[in-house]
């Protein structure tokens, strides 16, 4: 490759960057909008922790898929996948479709934040890799502090060329995403060495199963009863999910999704919990303070978008 092939294709990748960690926070300040449109308020949550657990579980696995078919062909699938997504997602008429087309999304934007690292590795000498992916970490950054703000000044719109200014927080993703799409698939020739790599399917399955009735039970809880019996299957199937999933990866040893060897080192368990606890801190401040913000404070979903800039 060219040293202009290889600009522009870290121009496409850093496009996948900005659009996939974007979506992470866009539709905080654009949720009550979304929610009264829909109709669907108290569903809410699920716009935004589908398109995060299945982005999450997705990451590792598309690293090793492309170890096995090569970069660019995964790459070019993950952000077709994410397109495809934001298309529908700007088309949904409830926020149940619109959780399941955010999950669609999910499913392309962990490819797109994985695979750009690696990709990364792969054209740039060692000597330099560093500050290009400083760059792309700062990308990520970046796109997640100005989502709130994208999405409130879409929100805040009534129509923009006669479609509904929401709509526009995922549609606005198809131009960019393109240009994306069309800089790796012309510009990006690596050499392909195949390998062998298992894919932890029951790990994922698992994960799944343990994160998904918690958060059924965490958005229903105060509707059911916390001790409910409803409430007391999501806890069930819960903890049985997270001891599968432990269960699973000792299983997998090296190839699972999260190998739990990793976790004999000290400092990668520490910098694991201080990045559950700034995940919490960050994505519940992302979610709520804007709904704070335009349900008690009154303000429109562009004022909210600004005052949640740092």
């Amino acid at each position: 490759m060219t040293q202009r092939e290889i600009m522009l294709v870290l121009l496409g990748l850093a496009f996948g960057m900005f659009l996939a960690s974007l979506d992470q926070t866009v539709v905080s300040t654009a949720m009550r909008t979304i929610a009264d449109d829909l109709q669907g308020l108290s569903q809410q949550a699920w716009v935004t922790t589908s398109y995060l657990i299945v982005s999450t579980v997705v990451t590792p696995i598309a690293g090793k898929l492309s170890d096995i078919y090569g970069r660019r062909p995964i790459y070019i699938i993950s952000i077709g996948i994410f397109l495809l997504g934001s298309l529908l997602s700007g088309l949904a008429t409830s926020m149940i479709e619109l959780a399941a087309f955010r999950a669609v999304q999910g499913l392309g934007a962990g490819g797109l934040m994985s695979l750009a690292f690696t990709i990364i590795a792969d054209i740039i000498a060692p000597r330099e890799r560093a500050r290009y992916q400083g760059l792309f970490i700062a990308v990520f950054g970046a796109s997640s502090v100005l989502g709130p703000l994208i999405g409130g000044f879409f929100a805040g719109s009534a129509d923009i060329v006669g479609i509904t200014g929401w709509r526009w927080v995922f549609l606005l993703n198809l131009p960019v995403g393109a240009i994306a799409l069309f800089m790796v698939w012309r510009f990006l020739h690596v050499p392909q060495f195949k390998q062998n790599h298992k894919i932890d399917w029951l790990g994922v399955v698992t994960v799944i199963a343990a994160v998904t009735p918690l958060l059924l039970v965490a958005e229903n809880g105060r509707e059911w009863g916390w001790m409910s019996a409803n409430a007391m299957l999501c806890y069930s199937i819960g903890v049985a999910g997270i001891v599968g999933f432990i269960a699973a990866e000792k299983k997998m040893g090296e190839a699972a999704l999260i190998p739990l060897t990793l976790f004999k080192s000290v400092t990668f368990s520490q910098f694991t919990v201080l990045g559950v606890l700034v995940g919490f801190s960050m994505f519940g401040a992302m979610m709520t303070i804007p709904l704070f913000l335009q349900l008690v404070v009154g303000s429109t979903p562009t004022e909210s978008g600004i005052q949640m800039l740092p």
